[in-house]
């Protein structure tokens, strides 16, 4: 019976070291594929091409990324949210998260429910700009008041965030009527703009500035605080509209069945990342602003602004399909 004791023992203490093994396998085992959901030049690819490179370094491992544009970032989307194979990882916009779950009555993922919440990677204001001949900052408000549904605005479509924006803007100037005029781009939106097609619309700083610097466009405000992404231009608070904070950003997730080592060690390698000057300095010359989040930041994030399109969306009726 001792001599048995002591084989079983030996033969305990020789799997401890494999059982130990297999557990702790280190994380990544294989290059991870990061999904954007637009084409290359995008801003999420953009976002998604300052990160890949220094996270690849920081663990040991390609990160490839790969563009699936479609269906306003969902295509992409919904393939992080069913990947299975722990080196699966993605880039989303606002919408994603916020409010395609109640503008498509056919969402294939549950925004709530199917993702890891890893961090927020970019933000910036957006810009409300207007044709030159209009008047600055209050003015511009009574001027809008008076012109009723003869304004229009454009946006890049039906459910963007330069669409919500606005209908959320003119939820607080009373009296505010313009009339949505969706595009299929922002370079669209400007030169309708310039050519006094249509008398507004919320843009992305770097999409506004050189029209504005070039005496093209007029700034009219920020739709949050004062941003170091356009220092010269004021928030809509100055001209009068109160309790509006509202940007566009940029964010990175995984699939709910993302292992708990892989979440952690994303998380960490993010965090020194997003602080890092080249990095930071990359992203603002694109127009956002470099930031780093805990995954539950980005959940409180998602979870006010989603509240506040689902009010804009049910007061509007808009649907997409």
């Amino acid at each position: 019976m001792r001599r048995s004791l002591l084989v079983l023992a030996l033969a305990a203490a020789m799997a401890l070291p494999l059982a130990a093994s297999a557990q702790g396998a280190a994380w990544p085992a294989k290059p991870i594929r990061l999904l954007v959901g637009f084409p290359g030049g995008s801003t999420p690819d953009i976002a998604a091409r300052a990160i890949a490179e220094p996270l690849s370094r920081a663990l040991g491992q390609p990160v490839v990324v790969d563009n699936r544009a479609g269906a306003s970032g969902n295509i992409a989307a919904d393939i992080v949210a069913k990947a299975a194979d722990d080196h699966t990882i993605g880039i989303v916009i606002n919408g994603n998260l916020t409010s395609s779950k109640m503008l498509y009555s056919r969402l294939p993922y549950d925004p709530a429910k199917d993702f890891t919440y890893l961090s927020l990677i970019a933000t910036a204001p957006l810009v409300l700009v207007a044709q030159n001949s209009l008047p600055s900052g209050a003015a511009f408000f009574d001027a809008a008041r008076k012109a009723g549904d003869t304004w229009s605005y454009g946006s890049v479509g039906v459910g963007s965030v330069g669409h919500l924006g606005t209908e959320l803007l003119k939820s607080k100037v009373p009296g505010m009527k313009a009339v949505h005029v969706p595009y299929q781009g922002n370079p669209q939106v400007v030169t309708d703009l310039i050519g006094n097609q249509i008398q507004f619309a919320l843009i992305p700083p770097g999409v506004a500035l050189p029209q504005i610097k070039a005496g093209k466009l007029k700034a009219i405000g920020l739709t949050s605080g004062r941003s170091p992404l356009a220092p010269e231009i004021p928030p809509l608070a100055d001209a009068g509209v109160k309790d509006l904070n509202l940007e566009v950003w940029v964010a990175l997730l995984a699939p709910a069945t993302l292992s708990k080592p892989a979440q952690e060690r994303i998380t960490k390698e993010l965090a020194v990342i997003m602080k890092a000057p080249e990095v930071r300095q990359k992203l603002f010359e694109q127009g956002w602003q470099a930031v780093g989040t805990s995954p539950e930041g980005m959940q409180v994030r998602v979870k006010e602004e989603a509240a506040i399109m689902s009010r804009i969306i049910s007061s509007q009726g808009i649907k997409l399909q």
